[in-house]
């Protein structure tokens, strides 16, 4: 885990700009830390609770904030990146993840904003789908006339692990399809472990532990146990172990096979899928909700692990008219359960050193199981929560699990304190380098002003730098970053290209190296010179400039198309924040003043310029291409909308014109090509009056021409 900004127990209506840009880079980090520990290790360090409630955490901000939503923002992720141990299958229709509601308020705000999408009345009854969520592991199975292919795990959503072998194994799933079914069928599911059947799993597996046996593992519940036996490198093993399958969508389709969500479900069962039997269609926010309560009531005598209920838009062409958002679907939600809890000791409190320098305080705690997960680490955030819930080394603390991944400490146990206990006193001194930590005005974060040259600092710039959605270089974890560090083999971005030339010169080259070889170094050297040449969008992520996560890389990227366009622009932009340049910058949708703050900062100091010069000797920086039609008529034009559509809602024409490659900008000015204006229009159409040519003006229905819809 990386930078923490200590901002967490500040509402999030009291957050200036600067400490919600800090605390979602925080997020970011720590929830990816964790979605891999869970993904792809199948080893979450925290509950599900704990891991909502910091999911829920960055949706607020980023509500709050839009213009500070990161590339790298969990909502725009799903999942983690696929293990190398198999072959990867991209999915030909991303695997998408759900939202969270956690309690009846966000089920009716749910169900509200799908009928203002859609411009329904308040009252507008919108038919929904509404099961158990299965606490198993994704996967999508791929037939082709009827024949099963090929299965896959989500992975990130886009590309996942081939495990076609070891699905042939599981129940629920068919190997032909009965009945009529299109030429190819993508149907995506759960798969499980039984209750019963993992815990004689597990009987089994203690009993040959005590007889002597290697090799055999206790897992902690039995989502990790259907996830282990799934990633089985020897499918024998996973046909011993009982797995079932729920289906409940689907990918690619070569035909339509059903109008509604419900005769989809209808349609899995007569081809021979396994499905929940305890779905149901409702009509309104109180039936979900009794639903929900009626399954909650059940939970604990069904015979697998469930940690929530799913609703779902029942009319697919309404599923399709609502879209996506990020990683999400706009028609689905996860009503997740309360958080279970526990109780634990702490045995120390580390200081961590993030990327930008934020302190961030980890309690280690007594492993405990909370709700199936053993959890032994969770972060204070920063000194005022310390401070505030009085928290100390030797206190026994209660612990929430919200989900199946991140832990929150919910305060100390004061009764069972131990009498020499003494408050923590957080340091003033960075740990790693020794430079002052010091408090900004109106920050929560101590921060290490050494920069640079903060070991702790530089070395998770390069983690940051050769992670998945950066440049993506396999074979480089964290431990080899360290080493490499520190030995002086790597200390910059670019000394990772030029490695493989020093290597061939070392006296202990990286195959002698401990815990390598001559197969993995090849690897490694492989790896980075499959990334001489990166798109635009993940060469400026990866340069890890504050508030620049992914989603913002790719609106700057899409924006000035080349590298040479974004750095003449805010070289002019830091020359005069008044000209164009500055105005253009700041005009992009979610793209503010703070953000371009941060962005012409980093690109006005000395070393870092170096840092990108240097770069560019070693690696092509791909001008940006958009992944849409190139036949778009609006392709790459800008857009302006104001006042209120009557056809469709604003939000869904915007989501339709960024969906057709357009540029949807906040204001009006010479470089808008249209401005599609409504009823009650109010300054942005006389603006546009006065600086565009009357072709250039559109009504809504001028709009829908132009765009053929």
């Amino acid at each position: 885990m990386t930078d923490k900004t200590g901002t967490e127990h500040i509402p999030v209506d009291s957050l200036t700009l600067e400490q919600a840009a800090l605390e979602l880079e925080r997020l970011a980090s720590e929830i990816a830390h964790h979605n891999a520990l869970y993904y792809q290790k199948d080893a979450p360090e925290i509950s599900d609770a704990t891991y909502d409630s910091l999911f829920r955490r960055n949706q607020q901000i980023e509500a709050k904030f839009p213009e500070l939503i990161r590339e790298d923002s969990p909502s725009l992720q799903v999942g983690s990146a696929p293990s190398s141990a198999f072959a990867k299958v991209t999915h030909a229709r991303p695997m998408l993840s759900l939202a969270n509601a956690f309690d009846e308020a966000d089920v009716r705000d749910f169900v509200g904003r799908v009928r203002r999408f859609l411009g329904l009345a308040a009252d507008a009854p919108v038919a929904m789908v509404a099961e158990p969520k299965i606490d198993g592991l994704s996967a999508s199975l791929r037939y082709e006339k009827g024949r099963f292919v090929q299965g896959a795990t989500r992975g990130d959503g886009a590309v996942g692990e081939d495990i076609t072998a070891n699905l042939r194994t599981v129940s629920g799933i068919p190997e032909r399809l009965t009945g009529d079914a299109p030429d190819v069928l993508e149907v995506r599911g759960e798969v499980y472990m039984r209750k019963d059947e993992f815990l004689a799993m597990n009987e089994a597996a203690r009993a040959r532990i005590e007889q002597g046996e290697k090799g055999e593992k206790i897992f902690a519940n039995p989502r990790n146990a259907a996830a282990g036996s799934l990633r089985q490198l020897d499918s024998t093993i996973t046909a011993k172990r009982k797995l079932h399958f729920f289906g409940y969508g689907w990918g690619e389709l070569s035909d339509p096979v059903s109008e509604t969500q419900s005769g989809f479900m209808e349609r899995l069962k007569g081809w021979g899928f396994g499905t929940n039997p305890l779905w149901k269609t409702l009509d309104s926010a109180d039936a979900l909700i009794a639903y929900h309560a009626e399954i909650a009531a059940q939970r604990s005598g069904l015979p697998y692990d469930i940690d929530g209920v799913v609703y779902k838009v029942d009319s697919i062409a309404l599923q399709q008219r609502l879209g996506m958002v990020s990683r999400a679907p706009r028609w689905a939600i996860a009503h997740k359960f309360p958080a279970e809890q526990a109780q634990t000791r702490i045995l120390d409190i580390e200081i961590q050193v993030g990327r930008t320098g934020a302190l961030t305080p980890v309690a280690n705690l007594e492993p405990v199981n909370v709700g199936g997960v053993m959890v032994s680490r969770a972060t204070l955030h920063n000194e005022d929560e310390i401070a505030r819930k009085d928290v100390r080394v030797g206190d026994t603390v209660i612990l929430q699990r919200a989900g199946d991944v991140i832990p929150q400490i919910l305060g100390p146990v004061l009764e069972q304190r131990p009498a020499d206990s003494a408050p923590f006193i957080f340091p003033d001194k960075c740990p790693a380098c020794g430079s002052d930590a010091v408090r900004g005005e109106g920050e929560a974060v101590r921060r290490c002003v050494g920069g640079l040259t903060c070991p702790a600092q530089a070395v998770e710039r390069l983690r940051h730098f050769v992670s998945r959605d950066a440049f993506d270089i396999e074979g480089l974890g964290e431990k080899s970053i360290q080493a490499f560090f520190e030995d002086g083999t790597v200390k910059s971005p670019a000394d990772l290209f030029t490695l493989q030339s020093r290597d061939g010169q070392s006296l202990t080259p990286l195959r002698n190296r401990e815990g390598w070889g001559k197969l993995s170094a090849d690897k490694l050297f492989a790896a980075i010179e499959q990334r001489r040449s990166v798109p635009l969008e993940r060469f400026i992520y990866a340069l890890g400039i504050r508030q620049i996560g992914q989603a913002t890389a790719k609106l700057l990227a899409r924006h000035y198309g080349s590298l040479d366009a974004l750095t003449d622009a805010l070289k002019d932009a830091a020359a005069n924040p008044e000209g164009d340049a500055y105005r253009d910058l700041v005009n992009i949708d979610q793209i503010g003043p703070a953000v371009a703050k941060d962005l012409i900062a980093f690109f006005a100091e000395d070393h870092n310029r170096e840092t990108v010069g240097a770069l560019r000797d070693q690696v092509a920086v791909e001008d940006y291409v958009s992944r849409v039609a190139t036949d778009s008529p609006i392709m790459g034009k800008t857009v302006v909308f104001t006042g209120t559509l009557t056809r469709v809602t604003r939000d869904e024409a915007k989501a339709r014109a960024e969906a057709l490659g357009a540029k949807v900008a906040g204001s009006v000015s010479k470089k808008t090509d249209y401005v599609v204006i409504g009823a009650d229009a109010g300054s942005k159409a006389k603006k546009a009056e006065e600086l565009l040519a009357p072709e250039q003006i559109l009504d809504e229905d001028g709009w829908f021409d132009l765009i053929g819809a």
